[in-house]
């Protein structure tokens, strides 16, 4: 694996808002990029969560997911789910306890990390703070 990007980064791709254009040249630029199967539950809620606020409508709720699990088998490299990552997550807060690392977040480093991303790309300032501790190389698109 070459490049990571978290579900932050990757929703810019399908729902359009500041920064949308960069990431997707961010990741046509990418030998490949992959993603963990926590994307394809924080995608589907990040969608219900912005319909329910009225941010966009049911039509387009549908059309994009759509377009979304179409890309999962096209485009981005879903990383298998492995059971030790969680043990490796937990280790992460340790690792850097000065800053307030979520669970999911601290799981989709983890993956990051396992699998050997030299790019991290995401939309979450405190992710890319701690993915930035851990020696990890960030694409930052807030």
């Amino acid at each position: 694996m070459s490049a990571y990007i978290d579900t932050s980064a990757l929703a810019k791709c399908y729902v359009r808002e500041p920064r949308s254009l960069d990431v997707l040249d961010w990741a046509d630029a990418q030998d490949g990029v992959s993603t963990s199967p926590l994307t394809l539950v924080e995608f589907r809620c990040l969608l219900a969560r912005r319909r329910r606020a009225g941010q966009i409508d049911s039509p387009l709720e549908r059309k994009v997911l759509a377009e979304f699990d179409r890309d999962v088998q096209a485009r981005w490299n879903i990383q298998q789910d492995a059971a030790n990552l969680f043990s490796e997550a937990r280790l992460l807060i340790d690792l850097i306890p000065e800053l307030p690392l979520r669970a999911l977040d601290a799981l989709h480093l983890a993956y990051a990390r396992h699998y050997g991303a030299t790019s991290f790309a995401t939309a979450d300032k405190n992710q890319a703070e701690a993915a930035r501790a851990l020696g990890i190389p960030v694409s930052t698109f807030y």
